[in-house]
């Protein structure tokens, strides 16, 4: 399970972004340009301390077992994919996640993140899922807002969607631990996965 959104955030910096943040280190952005180095030199240890990756796909597994509707139409099969279902594996589901995460930071490569993915009853690719929002050719457009609440600071990324010819933002929450941030959350990956899922719908219907 990646780029759904993690990989969204990790493609949108990898594609060169993350040298905007330089001027911002000592913030909440400074956590994003580090990730993004480590995604570059394929440190998973450096990834790791900011990015809370258990934090991350397990928020993400918990979000997408609520898109019946937009799995159902961006995924083959995604329509049995309901929420009790994936409920029901989120174990395995967050570990395959962070299996997939570890792979794409290990390789740069988003098919191999989803080929380390374990076959389920229910195969959801966080990865794939993560490739319907931000595509190959997604360009990282800039920060849309940051703002600080007390220990937690929420980030805005504007990535373009060239398929789609609009831009999407991608909210990361953050945490303070000491003398840096930590990022635990994909906010709003809900709201992308639906709105790809119209966007797509209005392409099909319009071909």
């Amino acid at each position: 399970m990646k780029k759904l959104l993690l990989l969204v955030l990790l493609i949108a910096l990898g594609a060169g972004g993350y040298y905007y943040y330089q001027s911002l280190k000592n913030g909440p952005e400074g956590a994003l340009v580090m990730a993004a180095a480590a995604v570059q030199s394929h440190d998973m240890a450096a990834f790791e301390k900011y990015v809370d990756v258990s934090s991350v796909t397990s928020h993400l597994v918990d979000d997408v077992a609520q898109q019946g509707s937009a799995l159902a139409s961006l995924v083959p099969g995604g329509g049995l994919m309901m929420g009790g279902a994936l409920r029901m594996l989120k174990p395995a589901l967050a570990k395959a996640a962070h299996k997939e995460v570890e792979r794409y930071v290990e390789t740069g490569s988003l098919q191999a993140a989803a080929d380390a993915a374990p076959k389920h009853v229910v195969n959801v690719s966080l990865t794939g899922l993560a490739s319907r929002v931000v595509s190959a050719d997604s360009q990282f457009k800039g920060i849309k807002y940051s703002r600080e609440e007390g220990d937690n600071a929420y980030v805005g990324l504007e990535v373009s969607q060239p398929k789609y010819d609009t831009t999407m933002v991608v909210e990361v929450k953050l945490r303070r631990l000491g003398d840096h941030w930590q990022m635990t959350q994909i906010t709003n990956s809900g709201e992308l996965l639906r709105g790809v899922a119209r966007l797509e719908k209005k392409r099909l219907l319009n071909q």
